[in-house]
């Protein structure tokens, strides 16, 4: 991923450094559990960890790799240069590339799953602190895009922070199940290294054993990794799109904060441009780009092929990075972002009274009169207000038939807005709890 969308804590899981040095600790840890197990020489086992503080030189094992073909080779080879090619004979002992490589990429997910939690509770965080300022705020809700019934904009972020305390349950169950390892061999019957390795090996990296892997760990765990990740995406890009609505002219109840010497158009010098938000819609796609290509790699042939093995070298570091990258800047988007109170009343107020509808539709059934009679008599006189602006209730108390069914002092008690609001703090109790 480019830096313009990167974080260093996130992009340093995927550097070549960090992975060789992933590669090795699993080598390493392998010996010793070989020695253990009295497969090795203990003495071998104890040379590899002469490299626990070498810097492996990526240029270099680029250099043996031209050759080889082959990453794993190279590194390996690399690895005996610091060692000694007599003390490493025993290292990668009856273990197959996939071992490492699979191994070292869920380490991999598994810390970029922990960074990615860190980022969903500065987002719930933010949204949690917005929903208590603002839980009594007025806004109208829309369905449509067209005027409702009023709501709170606390609301609106409580219901976002539902969404994201969700996403954050399956991010943890996504870490859960991509944490696996495997250390078991060509096509994974154990038949040259003994499954004790594999356990020692997993614990020491803070993974569980692979129940049954065939040369490789089984795909579907990734696929259903990446596909959290897509989800998360989607919520963000939720969240992104309601902002960029609040921020529109014709609406302004809320936008991106605009900071001193930004410029919102190098034509217009009035704009002020939600481009946070639209860049997080972008950045959701590109997350959600990877999950059907992860998908697709849970097929494959036999015991194993390498038709993962590109798209996972792309996707990992992309989408993991990504995401991190866009967690955070919604985060600070919503801490910084301002709220317009006068706009949403004026905005409720365009059409005077019409989101009391639904109220006196109801409150004329109740008084006898037949849902469509009902109805008929309520929306000829909304009608009213959308096409002359005139203020529903005055034309409820000059409609005789109206009038007759429920009287007007019944009329003018449908327009109380604390109507809407009475449950909010029951919704805040089950979002938030009763503390």
């Amino acid at each position: 991923m480019i830096p313009r969308y990167s974080r260093p804590e996130m992009t340093d899981i995927w550097e070549p450094a960090t992975k060789f040095r992933i590669w090795y600790e699993i080598e390493a840890h392998a010996c010793d559990a070989m020695a253990d197990l009295g497969v090795i020489p203990r003495e071998n086992a104890q040379a590899v960890w002469k490299a626990k503080d070498v810097e492996f030189d990526v240029a270099r094992i680029d250099e043996i790799e031209a050759v080889t073909k082959h990453d794993v080779i190279a590194f390996l080879t690399h690895l005996a240069e610091h060692v000694g090619s007599e003390e490493a004979r025993f290292v990668h002992q009856g273990m197959t590339s996939s071992d490492v490589l699979d191994t070292c990429f869920n380490v991999q997910l598994v810390r970029a799953a922990d960074i990615l939690l860190s980022g969903l509770d500065r987002v719930l965080a933010a949204l949690k602190t917005r929903a208590m300022e603002h839980k009594d705020t007025l806004r109208v809700g829309r369905s449509h895009g067209i005027h409702a019934e009023p709501t709170t904009m606390g609301l609106t972020f409580a219901r976002f922070y539902a969404e994201m305390d969700r996403n954050r349950a399956r991010m943890q169950a996504a870490r859960a199940e991509i944490a696996t390892g495997a250390i078991s061999g060509a096509v994974g019957t154990f038949a040259n290294i003994d499954p004790r390795v594999e356990e020692h090996v997993c614990a020491q990296l803070g993974l569980e054993p692979e129940p049954i892997s065939t040369q490789v760990i089984p795909r579907d765990r990734h696929a259903a990794f990446f596909a959290t990740l897509g989800v998360i995406a989607s919520s963000i890009e939720n969240i992104a799109v309601e902002i960029r609505h609040m921020q529109r002219t014709e609406v302004l109840e809320g936008a991106e904060f605009f900071s001193m010497g930004q410029k919102g158009s190098s034509a217009m010098p009035h704009k002020k441009n939600p481009v946070l938000t639209e860049n997080l819609t972008g950045l959701a796609r590109l997350v959600r780009m990877s999950v059907i290509p992860a998908m697709e790699n849970v097929a494959l042939w036999h015991e194993r092929d390498i038709s993962h093995s590109s798209v996972e070298r792309m996707i990992g570091p992309d989408a993991t990075i990504t995401l991190d990258f866009a967690l955070n800047r919604l985060a600070g988007v919503v801490e910084k972002m301002l709220i317009f109170p006068d706009n949403m009343l004026d905005n409720m107020n365009k059409f005077p009274g019409l989101v009391m509808s639904q109220r006196v539709l109801l409150a004329l059934t109740q008084a006898g009169v037949s849902r469509e009679g009902a109805y008929a008599m309520v929306q000829r006189n909304a009608l009213k207000v959308w096409e002359e602006r005139l203020d529903f209730q005055d034309l409820l108390l000059s409609d005789a038939e109206v009038v007759a069914a429920l009287g007007e002092d019944a009329i003018r008690e449908k327009f109380d807005m604390g109507y809407h609001t009475k449950h909010v703090d029951t919704i805040f109790a089950r979002v938030f709890g009763d503390g």
